[in-house]
């Protein structure tokens, strides 16, 4: 259901607080324009640079304060005729005990006179007095065929509009925008390229993505070539993501959770998924979120969600995450990490937008259970250090990439990880000495942490999905300790 049929119900049933969410607020106000034209329903407007105005009549009246704009709505009020009064950007003088008390007491009389109070702001942001007052809707930012309209206003030439996968791109990279983003941007690329392309687009997303502050848009180049081993999980995710379903939301991919030792690959993996599969990933920064005003951290993690939710289908990715979220099991910080966790769960476990999850942690033990459990994820994988095999192929993808004779000798590498193979390369490259040379720099992280990392591969081992093969991962301690248990049963005698 749209902004303005959901407008028009809740005006027909007199609900005289109207509350609209909208980073659009001119297309907002031409929507209802719109209504009220076709219902004949009488319309007036308030901002504070034009004062009060009714658009049918040209009627202007010089209202400067919005204590004001609160009076001037009763002497709209006409027998027998619905009155619809817009108040623009209204949030901010919400603040005032007069301003709260005219409007709570206008809101009251409208059901007398039937006058319908409508503010329209960029955020929601009512104080408790009118919290019960007010019915909040969200206008949605512009559908993929908004936006194919607005590149078909544009162009002028046919050539100038791309047909087939390349105009799916362009949609794919405009979505998420708002009319105004998308037709700038458009205007940039057909200035740069004489052609509407995804480049232009993607860099306005990138630059809107920054002023929210808490997402940041990742594009890699590279695909999964150039990431050796994770073989069973490579495959899983990209069979979900490329069989994923636009027409029934019941057959979306949710999400995985990585968990492994750091410099396994977890976020090199999830960047890489994005260009393997073409889709963006984006990155929560969930300390970003953190406000110092009550409430302003939860409606910053609600607008960071919404945000991804309108630039589906893309990959959300939120990087070490047990840290983020690791204080929600105490009150040491009033409840907020607590409040932001149990939005965060409520939005993956109900979500309906075609946005992939992916979550790593080095330690899922500091996460409450209810984070992993079966729905709000597709699986829960276990990245350990990577195999004989998988580390020769990451020889040999940094050895080519840091230009590195492959006759070269590998030094040992028992206990090392891809991060510290890269390590060995780069600094080989650098120091222009021999690999064995540079292996005597790096200290794996399996010998600084070795207590930390046998304790997480105690806890995977049987309760997550291999990386690297298909099953349940199982630790070479346990897989000893069974070959024991099977020598020593004296059935098998």
């Amino acid at each position: 259901m749209t902004c303005t049929q959901k407008l028009s119900e809740y005006i027909r049933a007199c609900f005289t607080g109207i509350w609209i969410e909208s980073p659009e607020p001119q297309e907002v106000l031409q929507e209802i324009r719109q209504l009220c034209t076709a219902e004949q329903w009488k319309l007036a407007v308030w901002d504070m640079e034009n004062g009060g105005t009714v658009p049918a009549t040209n009627q202007r009246e010089a209202i400067g304060d919005p204590l004001g704009a609160c009076r001037w709505i009763s002497t709209l009020a006409q027998e027998n005729e619905t009155t619809v009064i817009v108040l623009q950007n209204f949030h901010p003088f919400l603040q005032s005990p007069e301003i709260i008390q005219a409007l709570s007491q206008q809101i009251l009389l409208g059901k007398q006179t039937r006058t319908m109070t409508i503010i329209v702001s960029p955020v929601t942001r009512l104080p408790i007095e009118l919290e019960k007052a007010f019915v909040v809707i969200e206008h949605q930012l512009p559908t993929r065929s908004d936006l194919l309209e607005i590149a078909q206003g544009l162009t002028t030439v046919s050539d100038e509009l791309p047909n087939g996968r390349a105009l799916e791109q362009v949609l794919d990279a405009a979505v998420g925008l708002t009319r105004m983003e998308a037709e700038n941007a458009m205007s940039l690329s057909l200035v740069r390229e004489g052609k509407i392309s995804p480049d232009a687009l993607w860099e306005l997303k990138s630059q809107m993505l920054k002023k929210s502050g808490s997402l940041t848009l990742s594009k890699a180049s590279e695909d999964f070539s150039s990431l050796g081993g994770l073989v069973s999980l490579k495959a899983f995710c990209k069979r979900a993501l490329m069989r994923s379903s636009e027409s029934n939301p019941l057959k979306r991919p949710r999400g995985v959770m990585l968990l492994s030792p750091p410099g396994c690959g977890k976020s090199q993996f999830c960047r890489l998924l994005g260009s393997e599969v073409g889709r963006p990933v984006l990155m929560l920064d969930v300390g970003s979120l953190l406000g110092s005003l009550v409430g302003q951290s939860e409606e910053r993690t609600r607008q960071a969600l919404r945000i991804a939710d309108a630039m589906a289908p893309c990959i959300l990715m939120i990087d070490e995450v047990e840290k983020a979220f690791s204080g929600a099991q105490s009150s040491g910080d009033s409840g907020v990490s607590s409040r932001l966790f149990g939005t965060f769960l409520t939005w993956l476990n109900d979500h309906t937008s075609d946005v992939f999850v992916v979550c790593t942690s080095n330690d899922i033990s500091r996460l409450p259970p209810e984070f992993s459990r079966s729905e709000r994820f597709d699986g829960v994988f276990f990245i350990d250090l990577p195999e004989r095999e998988e580390k020769d192929v990451i020889w040999n993808l940094y050895r080519n990439l840091y230009g590195i004779d492959p006759n070269q000798t590998s030094p040992r590498d028992d206990q090392w990880t891809g991060a510290e193979i890269k390590s060995c390369c780069r600094l080989s490259a650098m120091l222009d000495v021999p690999l064995a040379a540079a292996a005597s720099h790096v200290v794996p992280v399996a010998v600084t942490a070795a207590e930390s990392i046998e304790k997480l591969r105690a806890w995977a081992s049987g309760r997550c999905l291999s990386a690297s093969q298909a099953g349940i991962y199982t630790s070479k301690e346990a897989k000893n300790t069974r070959r024991r248990k099977i020598n020593t049963d004296p059935s098998n005698n």
